[in-house]
């Protein structure tokens, strides 16, 4: 919770939060209450929802589209910690975030286009952004959300990327955002599977480089992108963010001894994250330890040929991880490591978008 909160007040640069709004929210939660989570968030996307349809009927279009962002960014939030995928909040909250999405797109005018890629017997649902600023034939850089997160809360990097000259496609993948809650998608670990229907969607696309296309992974999606990337040789760039060779591993070393503790001892969140991976990776709660066995690279890292990026911070959730996935790689390969003195050292420099924005594409513009 507090690290979703941090994530929230990180998204007001952009537009997407308030900082009174989120403080609001705050007020109303209780540690480990995942029915005051979705309540509490749920009722301000409420309220800025009526009031960007208020704006809009009045023919207000800045004012309803600014409050469309924002109650887009509170619904989608209203979801992140709440895993119960029987209540009916689930689809109509991911509804409403999209509805909402799409009416800020339309009403501001930002160069975002919902897109429908191709996947198996389905879609993934995403968003294309065209960079204004753009020449022809420009490069792709391709977001890899996390296991909480929307593709849509990567904006940190979709913003800095075309404000560079660069597209951004952004798609929630199977596990991920609407793919799961509308599209009953759960997760799988040969995400060269997932990343390879991207691509061969974003090459249809006019004014798109095929030769210089990126691959950026964030939180969990910093495990998912490398193992594409191993089998996917057309990406040219890859950053994970932070990168893990074992993350199955690195999640039950943490979650199963605690898991078996007495339920009076137990913290309250276990249970509830428990349910949360059984429900993302489509398996009941008695097989999450043995599904995330799955989800290991110590066998293809070194079939990583691109040149990568991993980015780290000395707040990370779990320390240690990224650098022994940077040693481990066999490619052209760089090391950034955010401390104290960045304000982004926690997990995936949340509460310190604008500083990571600046570094990532520093490194970026000189090599994509």
């Amino acid at each position: 919770m507090d690290a979703l909160v941090k994530h929230l007040l990180g998204l007001m640069p952009y537009g997407m939060s308030d900082l009174g709004e989120v403080l609001e929210v705050v007020g109303h939660l209780k540690p480990g209450d995942e029915g005051r989570w979705i309540n509490a968030w749920g009722a301000m996307a409420q309220r800025l929802q009526y009031r960007a349809e208020e704006a809009e009927r009045a023919d207000k279009q800045i004012t309803a589209s600014t409050s469309f962002l924002r109650a887009s960014t509170y619904w989608r939030a209203s979801l992140m910690n709440f895993s119960q995928p029987n209540d009916s909040r689930i689809g109509d909250y991911a509804r409403a975030s999209s509805k909402c999405y799409e009416r800020y797109l339309e009403l501001s005018g930002y160069p975002g286009q919902y897109v429908e890629i191709p996947y198996e017997n389905s879609f993934l649902p995403g968003h294309f952004y065209r960079s204004p600023v753009a020449v022809d034939n420009a490069p792709l850089l391709i977001i890899t959300p996390g296991r909480d997160t929307w593709a849509e809360d990567t904006r940190w990097v979709y913003d800095g990327a075309i404000r560079r000259g660069i597209h951004c496609l952004v798609y929630d993948g199977p596990g991920q955002g609407y793919a799961l809650r509308l599209n009953n998608m759960t997760f799988r670990p040969d995400w060269e599977n997932v990343v390879s229907p991207v691509i061969d969607f974003a090459l249809t696309i006019p004014g798109i480089d095929p030769s210089r296309i990126g691959l950026m992974g964030l939180s969990f999606g910093g495990f998912l992108a490398p193992r594409a990337a191993a089998f996917e040789k057309r990406i040219k760039l890859l950053i994970a963010d932070p990168g893990n060779i074992s993350w199955g591993g690195s999640i039950i070393s943490r979650l199963k001894p605690v898991s078996k503790l007495p339920r009076f001892l137990r913290p309250s969140f276990v249970d509830s994250m428990m349910k949360d991976y059984a429900w993302k990776h489509g398996v009941s709660v008695k097989e999450v330890f043995r599904i995330l066995e799955e989800y290991d690279n110590t066998s293809v890292i070194d079939k990583i040929t691109c040149e990568t990026l991993v980015m780290d911070g000395t707040a990370e959730i779990i320390p240690g991880q990224a650098k022994k996935f940077f040693d481990a790689l066999k490619c052209p390969k760089h090391y950034m490591l955010f401390d104290e003195t960045t304000t982004s050292q926690s997990h995936c420099q949340m509460g310190g978008y604008t500083t990571a924005t600046e570094y990532l594409f520093d490194w970026i513009d000189e090599r994509l």
